[in-house]
């Protein structure tokens, strides 16, 4: 087999050695191989982890490919490892060590966009991964903020501007924090009192009194972004008021609030209880919206690696 080799490549072996010219004998081969095959796999999961990333920042493929397009590979990899521990993702990917915590406190908002971390704790999927999870209902975004802040919570269910928001220091202490998962896109809608039914164009909203669940919210970014390109200001024109949103329906009711940008259940629960009406739903207004997010502090991140990767 030697005799078909090039004779000008120095790399190759032309006398004894393996079949393949390149090793001592047949067991320096087969060593080569499984290296390579290790750092083919290695490669493979350093891709899969990367192709996660990218799948949760951009749920739709075009826009990913425009973003591509229009900053580079290079520069889009480069961005994404300066706001995703990429490097710590794909490590604690390739192997699974001992939890450093198996005792945990998660929070959540009691909305649809909290099913998976409810729900994952009667279907037994923390206790699959070694994990001893209290899953606690919180009153609001603020109380998260606050509880994960101060590390009462291990981790929590967060609205997707939150993290930034936390990390740069908006509206309490710097609290570096890290996205490790978009719970859901799209979802919310802007729900009106039934008495505005024949307002339908949002230039007639002057004046009028709007809620969102918090400040760093989607919601909050989605209804001023809807304002704005109607010519309403958002800062002049109308009030925007935080309101839990359990508490939406209720101030609706009441006559405090003639609307609000909310997730579900509680623009449903509005129509039912003929106390308001949808006026639109949030993918009319950017179709792949991240909503709900999974927020984990940097500190918990370095301090318990092994956990976080479960």
């Amino acid at each position: 087999m030697s005799g078909l080799l090039n004779p000008f490549n120095g790399r190759l072996r032309l006398v004894g050695g393996c079949s393949c010219g390149q090793h001592r004998d047949a067991a320096e081969h087969e060593a080569a191989m499984a290296e390579a095959s290790a750092h083919t796999e290695d490669s493979a999961l350093g891709r899969a982890v990367e192709s996660a990333v990218m799948r949760a920042l951009f749920p739709r493929d075009g826009e990913r490919r425009r973003f591509l397009g229009a900053v580079g590979a290079g520069t889009a990899a480069a961005a994404l490892s300066a706001f995703f521990p990429l490097g710590a993702a794909k490590a604690l990917a390739a192997d699974k060590a001992p939890l450093e915590k198996k005792k945990l406190k998660v929070g959540f908002v009691p909305i649809t966009c909290a099913t998976p971390i409810i729900m994952a704790h009667p279907m037994g999927f923390y206790e699959r991964e070694g994990l001893d999870v209290d899953v606690i209902k919180t009153a609001g975004w603020a109380l998260v903020r606050d509880k994960v802040g101060s590390f009462e919570y291990d981790a929590s269910h967060m609205l997707s501007p939150m993290p930034i928001a936390a990390t740069m220091g908006l509206g309490a202490n710097v609290n570096p924090t890290y996205v490790a998962t978009i719970q859901n896109i799209n979802g919310q809608a802007i729900t009106l009192h039934k008495k505005h039914k024949d307002k339908r164009d949002p230039k007639q909203w002057k004046g009028m009194k709007f809620a969102t669940p918090f400040e760093y919210s989607m919601h909050n970014l989605l209804l001023r972004y809807y304002l704005a390109e109607h010519g309403v200001d958002p800062d002049k024109d109308v009030q925007i008021s935080v309101v839990p949103p359990p508490e939406m329906v209720a101030n609706l009711r009441a006559g405090n609030l003639d609307g609000y940008l909310g997730p579900e259940p509680f623009n449903q629960r509005a129509v039912y209880e003929d106390v308001g009406f949808i006026h639109i739903l949030s993918k009319d207004l950017w179709d792949g919206h991240p909503c709900c997010a999974f927020g984990v502090t940097e500190k918990f991140v370095k301090e318990a690696p092994n956990t976080f990767a479960a």
